[in-house]
Parts: C-alpha cells; sequence; structure tokens
C-alpha cells in the first residue's frame, strides 16, 4: 500500500497554488507530515489528494487513480479531517459520526450505532456523543471530526492540522492514535504547523513552499537551520533533548546577508 501523486497543480483564479508538485512516494507504515509556512500549498495539497478541489496531475493509492474510481469506493479507501467542521449543524455528536460511517457503506442501524461509539470510545470523547456539535469546544470538534474520518477504516487518512484546537494531553491521544493506525498498515499524511511536534512524531517531512516540494526525508534531514532559514526566514537551532529526540529552538528573524 503506498500513495503516489504527482505533477499536481492547483489555480484559485490567475493564483497557482500548486505547480506541477510531486510528492515521494508515501507508505503505509509511516506517518508523513507535510510542513511549511503559510500560503505554501498544503491545505491545498491535502484537498487535492482527498479529490476535493479541481486539480490537474494523478493521485494513486495502492495502483488506483483515486480521480476514476467511483465516489463511493473513495470514500471507503480515504478518510478526510478538515481543519475545521462546519457550523450550525443540529446533529449531536454521535450522528455525525454514524452519518460518516454511512457515507462508505450501507449498514444496519444497531451496527453503525455500536461501530461509531467504539470510535469514539477508542478516543476517548464517549462521553461528549449525545452532546450537540455546535456545542462542543474546538478541541472537542476536532476529536470528533477525527473520529468522522477514521470510523470507515479507511486504507489513506489525511488530516489538515489535526493538533490545532487540542491541549497537550489531546495532542498526545491523537499523534498516538495515528502512529497506531499507520502502524497498521495504512497511509498517514497530516498537516502539521508545529516543527517540534513534527520532529517527534513524523517519520518522513515534505517542507512545501510557493507551491513545491522543497525537501523532503526523516525530521533530521529536514530539519536544517539551512533550510529554516530558506524556508521560514527564522534563525534556528536544531538540538537533540536528554532523551535524544529532535528540539527545534527559533532565535528569531533571518537576516539576509
Amino acid at each position: 500500500m503506498s500513495l503516489i501523486a504527482r505533477d499536481i497543480s492547483v489555480r484559485f483564479g490567475a493564483r497557482r497554488v500548486l505547480d506541477g508538485l510531486t510528492l515521494p512516494e508515501l507508505k503505509a507504515g509511516e506517518v508523513t507530515v507535510l510542513a511549511g509556512p503559510n500560503a505554501a500549498g498544503k491545505s491545498t495539497l491535502l484537498r487535492a489528494i482527498a479529490q476535493l478541489v479541481p486539480h490537474q496531475g494523478s493521485t494513486v493509492l495502492d495502483g488506483k487513480d483515486l480521480a476514476r474510481i467511483p465516489a463511493l469506493d473513495r470514500a471507503r479507501l480515504v478518510g478526510f479531517m478538515p481543519q475545521t467542521l462546519p457550523s450550525g449543524s443540529s446533529l449531536i455528536a454521535l450522528e455525525t459520526v454514524i452519518a460518516a460511517l454511512r457515507a462508505g457503506r450501507s449498514i444496519p442501524a444497531h451496527q453503525a450505532d455500536a461501530a461509531a461509539m467504539a470510535v469514539m470510545d477508542k478516543l476517548g470523547i464517549a462521553a461528549l456523543a449525545l452532546e450537540p456539535l455546535d456545542s462542543l469546544s474546538g478541541g472537542q470538534r476536532q476529536m470528533v471530526s477525527l473520529a468522522q474520518a477514521i470510523v470507515r477504516d479507511p486504507r489513506l487518512l489525511l488530516l489538515d492540522e489535526p493538533t490545532s484546537a487540542l491541549d497537550l494531553a489531546r495532542q498526545v491521544r491523537l499523534l498516538s492514535e495515528l502512529r497506531r493506525l499507520a502502524a497498521e498498515g495504512r497511509v498517514v499524511v497530516a498537516v502539521l504547523h508545529d516543527l517540534a511536534v513534527a520532529a517527534q512524531w513524523a517519520d518522513r517531512i515534505v517542507l512545501i513552499h510557493d507551491g513545491h516540494v522543497h525537501a523532503e526525508g526523516a525530521p533530521e534531514s529536514v530539519l536544517t537551520p539551512a533550510l529554516l532559514a530558506q524556508v521560514y526566514g527564522v534563525d534556528a537551532r536544531v538540538e537533540r533533548c536528554s532523551r535524544g529526540r529532535l528540539m527545534v529552538l527559533i532565535d528569531g528573524e533571518h537576516a539576509p546577508l
């Protein structure tokens, strides 16, 4: 199982957001983080892979062109977690997870209820099941969104800034779940802004800048002071803590020579 995305181009009006971007082959069992400054094209790339925005290029999952398979089949294969859930929903949290499950297949009501509750319990949000979605905090909504993304047991999991509204404990729970899901044989791709988090949890980091892949590889090969100066415009130190984990310390803006 692998994901191959080649020559991805996306335009919004006259603005070209992605310009022939090609990812390295992303393999099952790995967590890949898409990183880069704001407006680099990370979220757009994720949505193009999920077939949610018009684009040029190809995205192939385990030999299947995602643009050419029926939408129902694609829903079974791909789980997508957006940055935020839409507001104005009258549904309770459990109903939204059940709806996500039924989007991919027909399933009896009692089985759908049990499967949705099992996923919410695994994520530690079973207590939110009967709460109206619009009454939840941003972090709680993100965890419900993750439940929606994984309830169909997809082979490819795409997550757009999944930790942005979470407290530290919830971040650890979510990222631990992503590691577990990848280890079960899935391709997991997440957009993360926090480079320290990316350094700790990613197997591979793809650094995107101006609509192109600027660098990719293991965290220690991508998170270097030189690359961070080029892409983010900052002076940074990359060091190991007492446990050997990679740390990224930002000292200030980078002054061009």
